[in-house]
């Protein structure tokens, strides 16, 4: 049975949650491998609307294996709520596994997040504010708390007042901030150690046992490769990696373990957050595409910037993360919008004509799309129930869009629910 990558390809908000829980309800086991609850996936099932962030979406099936790798940062008040809320809906969390050496995001993370975009001023980011960085940075620094010390109330302690009096340090001295008091931080991470005690057992051994022992797994991606701290639009981009070989490093299992890489893209490009962005659409037909779209963030509410279909970009995807097939999401919100533009290369301000994407914003900021025009189509496609039923000329954009890309295109979304994904 194989072991399958789902990876976003854009600048995240693809879509992924359809496509996973599809791919999840074949599978016996769903891991999480980098990223925090600044992620998430909307999920339609039988009816019902799940908005997870850290919980894999596997968990929708009770037996399922759900396994939150070490390279995901935990906020733990966050994962309770979710698995309360998870659970007022009949929806079981027994199966779910965390790894002991995934770090834990604290609230000196979550103030430290703020603080740092608001002194950044106009060169902000544009980040949830989740504490996601600042962990992911006090992790490379090797002075982070993991999910092991939270289950430990000793170790837990004796950390948070280490750590815990240097962030107020930086608080006081050079925020001009209150401290946080550390007693109460530790009486109350404790609680939550206790209650996900239960939670924490090695990851890497339960992936790779599972994948000798021949079961169906499924890495689930959050975020998008453009989000890619090393090969996204950086310092635009998340703080760890979403692309394909980050599932390896965040699991623990070897790259040779992995049989199938699964990109899910939109039939568009959107994002969040500051940044540049070749194809973003400032008219009406821009709002007409976020409207129609909903394009509007799953944790965040924030308006999605929208743009045409950008072919550099997947090609980029394509390179970095080994891809083996394509999903395209939302085609139907393209129906009826007359002709559709696709960006096919990039052309610089002296003329240059780039057809790889460029590794730095400068050179990126410097861009403008190179578009080939294509016939658009009409119709309500969301009533299709096959491939074969879409309008010639959406088979067609598809079509294009695949020989654009270089990649095979498996999958194609006309709609929110599983039930709207056309396989081919």
């Amino acid at each position: 049975m194989p072991a399958k990558v789902v990876v976003g390809v854009q600048w995240g908000d693809e879509g992924k949650g359809k496509i996973i829980d599809i791919l999840a309800s074949r599978a016996e086991v769903v891991v999480r491998a980098q990223g925090g609850n600044n992620a998430g996936h909307t999920v339609e099932s039988n009816g019902e609307v799940y908005k997870l962030q850290l919980i894999p979406s596997g968990i929708l099936y009770p037996n399922t294996l759900c396994l939150l790798g070490s390279g995901v940062v935990i906020n733990p008040q966050g994962i309770l709520g979710e698995i309360d809320a998870l659970e007022s809906r009949g929806v079981s969390c027994e199966h779910l596994r965390i790894d002991p050496r995934a770090h834990v995001i604290m609230p000196w993370h979550l103030i430290l997040d703020g603080l740092s975009e608001k002194m950044r001023g106009k060169s902000e980011i544009g980040t949830t504010k989740k504490g996601i960085g600042p962990c992911y940075m006090d992790k490379a620094e090797r002075s982070g708390l993991r999910m092991y010390d939270l289950v430990h109330p000793e170790l837990l302690a004796e950390k948070v007042r280490t750590y815990g009096a240097i962030k107020n340090r930086l608080l006081t001295d050079f925020y001009k901030e209150s401290p946080l008091d550390l007693e109460e931080i530790i009486a109350s991470y404790t609680a939550y150690g206790q209650r996900l005690h239960k939670y924490i057992a090695d990851v890497s051994v339960l992936a790779d046992q599972a994948i000798r022992d021949g079961k169906e797994v499924l890495f689930e991606g959050a975020q998008g490769t453009l989000l890619d701290i090393d090969f996204g639009t950086y310092p635009f981009v998340t703080s760890s990696h979403p692309v394909s070989g980050g599932v390896c490093v965040g699991s623990g299992v070897g790259p040779t373990r992995i049989d199938e890489v699964i990109g899910v893209a939109k039939a568009y490009t959107t994002r969040v957050g500051a940044g540049p962005f070749p194809t973003e659409l400032f008219d009406e037909m821009g709002d007409t595409i976020r409207n129609l779209g909903h394009e509007f963030g799953t944790v965040t509410g924030r308006p999605r910037r929208c743009g045409w279909f950008d072919a550099v970009i997947m090609r980029h995807s394509v390179r970095v993360n080994g891809l083996t097939g394509l999903a395209i999401n939302k085609i139907d919100t393209l129906s009826n919008l007359g002709k559709l533009k696709i960006c096919v290369a990039y052309q610089k301000a002296d003329g240059t004509i780039l057809r790889d994407f460029p590794p730095t914003i400068e050179e990126l900021a410097e861009c403008s799309p190179v578009y080939e025009e294509v016939d658009g189509f009409t119709g309500d496609l969301s009533a299709c129930h096959s491939y074969d039923e879409l309008p010639d000329a959406c088979k067609r954009y598809i079509e294009k869009l695949e020989e654009v890309c270089g990649c095979p295109i498996q999958m194609v979304g006309v709609g929110p629910s599983r039930e709207q994904n056309l396989e081919r």
